[in-house]
């Protein structure tokens, strides 16, 4: 009977023990579990991708219109009409709501345009089948860039014109879009208030006209300090694309 008695008591204190210890390897499997998800939710704050929304006052005041640079809040491309390669008007609304990526040539320069047209041509391919992006090439010399030119620049260039509109018009208007809203263009002679002198940059635009980086269009894949490759604009386009 005693026997019997130990018995019942050992393998009553060994349950509770076997079941104490259940407890509380699910309460350290619940504990390790939290904190992995509160490490992994922290990490992902930290590295989570965050795009800045450019303001005027943010940009080298050389590429910058005087009347703007003191513009540190709501900064957005301003409304415009130009024409396209198929003599097609061209306006914001045209853009309204869509991703696009602007920058600025024309059909005769020799020096950096047939490079940043070119790697134009290899974002289009990258987006050609993503609606949300679109491309945009303002002339900085409309006058000479006629719709006939870019019509026959088009073609040699395989624009796809549901994606990419080359346009032209006064050249007045596209200075004063170039410095006021896209912030890409230094000026040229100070006797010629609206010679330009267009860089490199690609601006990439988001859905509600805001400026959200610069790259440069001469660069598909390099890593230079202080500066966004074409291959950094692709991602930030992927992300803007899925934030919509």
């Amino acid at each position: 009977m005693l026997k019997t008695l130990i018995l019942k008591a050992s393998f009553y204190t060994f349950v509770t023990k076997f079941f104490t210890m259940f407890k509380n390897k699910i309460f350290i499997i619940f504990f390790i579990s939290l904190l992995a998800a509160i490490f992994f939710s922290i990490y992902t704050l930290i590295n989570r991708k965050n795009l800045p929304i450019i303001m005027p006052r943010d940009v080298n005041p050389e590429l910058v219109d005087s009347l703007v640079q003191h513009i540190g809040y709501n900064h957005k491309i301003a409304p415009f009409a130009f024409t396209n390669q198929n003599g097609k008007k061209v306006t914001n609304k045209d853009y309204e709501g869509k991703i696009y990526v602007a920058d600025f040539f024309f059909t005769t320069c020799q020096t950096i345009c047939p490079k940043m047209t070119d790697n134009m041509v290899w974002l289009q391919d990258k987006i050609k089948d993503n609606p949300k992006v679109k491309l945009l090439s303002h002339s900085v010399f409309p006058d000479e860039d006629t719709v006939e030119v870019l019509k026959k620049y088009a073609k040699e260039k395989g624009v796809i014109d549901e994606k990419w509109n080359l346009v032209t018009g006064n050249q007045n208007d596209i200075y004063k879009i170039a410095r006021q809203s896209y912030l890409v263009v230094k000026t040229g002679k100070p006797e010629e208030m609206y010679d330009m002198v267009h860089t490199e940059n690609f601006v990439l635009v988001d859905q509600k006209g805001r400026i959200r980086g610069f790259y440069n269009g001469l660069n598909i894949d390099k890593n230079v300090k202080d500066e966004k490759n074409l291959t950094q604009l692709l991602e930030d386009i992927e992300f803007l694309s899925e934030k919509d």
